[in-house]
């Protein structure tokens, strides 16, 4: 039974081997039947899940803090300082705590509810879709039939983020190499495009890569040219910052750059995707709580962007950039390394980011495909995506900004926001949603806010892409 378990959910088993922001999972649960092999510990009480996850390498309190840490801080911190002046300095400063507090809570929330589910139809652990999945169909009875589709679009919207996330990427490596190359050879400098055409063929290649473990040394390479990367633009933002004063800097924009700072901080933070494969490896329940992974975890990214995006804003002022790297002087050997570095980095991690949603897109076609036809299938498959996800980089141009301020918008609101409060909403249904239906309230207004970030988000997105 175990070996079988192994082979049918590999997402379990692999989440050690994920470096980046690539963590997203389809099949991260553990479905055991009770009984079947593995005998209640306590017959008469309550199911517990944790008792019943068999794992052969849980992940330790230190561990999934690690992971979360990892997929949190990604190259959407070096857009934070952009956020703040789309907002101000004072809006940027408690507008992103209020998020990151949002955000977490939402997580809460998520992590919850699953746990919920899982005592409920007595299974080890569940990944987000299947959550979504499991509580419509334990929900009211005019939600069940709805079941699979709540499913399906979670999945495939999951899918979705990580492939547009995978066309910012393309964006941030283009943008790093004309900032480089354009000092040495000026003509470069309106070749945006051209550079999206000759990493494509080196991206195709690398994407071929059907193995995790083989993506290691790539993961390796990355976070040690974001380590390089990050540190040095570091010294740039605070080297000669108290000559700035305060009175240069707005305290406050209009209104009309609270959608771009909403959606900018949103994908920058957001990691929704990662959150039940890092919980689900784990067999202590740690994760939530006071201090617990999360908490941990979200305070850490919390004020590290609150404090990259204040004082990236603060030094920089009105030329901030959309990626703050762009803002380093061109003729500094320090800087041109960071540029250098930001390529082969944001290059690597963009195969980490591609690995998972493939996986799930090919199991969901790999079985309308005769098995002789398998690897050539897979090698269109890939070739394909890659070549639609530069497309998606090339239609956006040099907006780096709007894309992030696009997929924030659209994806993570209805992700990270909207759907958890609806779980909760419905999950809640039959005991009820506290004093005054407070949680119901709650939820409506989060809910609310999400729809409001993704229309107000991605409609000055588009307006700034013409």
């Amino acid at each position: 039974m175990t070996s079988e378990k192994k082979e049918k959910f590999p997402s379990t088993f692999t989440i050690d081997n994920f470096s980046s922001t690539a963590t997203l999972a389809n099949n991260d649960q553990i479905k055991v039947p009770i009984g079947d092999s593995i005998p209640e510990k306590d017959p008469g009480g309550e199911y517990d899940p944790y008792e019943h996850r068999d794992l052969d390498h849980p992940n330790t309190f230190t561990g999934a803090l690690t992971h979360l840490l990892k997929s949190s801080l990604g190259t959407g911190i070096l857009a934070i300082p952009r956020a703040f002046k789309s907002a101000g300095l004072l809006v940027g400063l408690f507008g992103t705590i209020i998020i990151g507090l949002l955000c977490t809570h939402t997580i809460h929330i998520l992590v919850r509810a699953s746990h919920k589910v899982c005592k409920k139809s007595k299974i080890p652990s569940l990944g987000f879709a299947d959550t979504a999945e499991e509580v419509f169909r334990n929900g009211p009875k005019p939600l069940r039939p709805w079941a699979r589709f709540a499913k399906n679009f979670v999945e495939i919207a999951l899918v979705l983020t990580y492939y547009c996330g995978n066309a910012v990427y393309i964006v941030f490596i283009t943008v790093s190499m004309t900032k480089l190359f354009s000092y040495y050879f000026p003509e470069t400098e309106t070749w945006d495009q051209y550079f999206k055409l000759m990493i494509l063929v080196p991206l195709i290649i690398c994407c071929q890569v059907r193995e995790l473990k083989h993506l290691v040394p790539f993961s390796f390479i990355a976070n040690s040219m974001m380590v390089i990367a990050f540190g040095i633009t570091l010294y740039y933002i605070f080297n000669g910052i108290s000559e700035v004063k305060l009175s240069e800097r707005s305290l406050t924009t209009g209104l009309e750059g609270i959608p771009s700072f909403f959606s900018t901080v949103l994908f920058a933070m957001e990691g929704i995707g990662t959150i039940m494969p890092v919980e689900n490896s784990m067999t202590k329940p740690t994760f939530l709580g006071c201090p617990g992974v999360l908490n941990s975890a979200m305070s850490v990214v919390v004020c590290l962007y609150t404090a990259i995006g204040f004082f990236g804003y603060y030094k920089f002022g009105d030329l901030t950039e959309a990626t703050i790297t762009k803002n380093l002087p061109s003729n500094e050997i320090p800087a041109q390394i960071v540029q250098a570095s930001i390529s082969i980095a944001v290059f690597f991690t963009f195969m980490l980011q591609f690995y998972v949603p493939l996986e799930i897109t090919w199991n969901r076609i790999k079985d309308r495909i005769p098995e002789n036809r398998h690897n050539i299938s897979q090698i269109l498959l890939r070739t394909g995506l890659v070549m639609f996800i530069t497309g998606i980089a090339a239609a956006g141009g040099e907006h780096l900004g709007s894309l992030i301020d696009f997929v924030g918008a659209i994806f993570f609101s209805t992700l990270g926001l909207f759907v958890p409060a609806l779980i909760e909403i419905i999950v809640d249904w039959d005991e009820g949603w506290g004093r005054f239906h407070w949680r119901l309230i709650k939820d409506i207004l989060i809910m609310i806010l999400a729809m409001f970030g993704l229309v107000s988000g991605s409609y000055y997105a588009t307006l700034e892409m013409k």
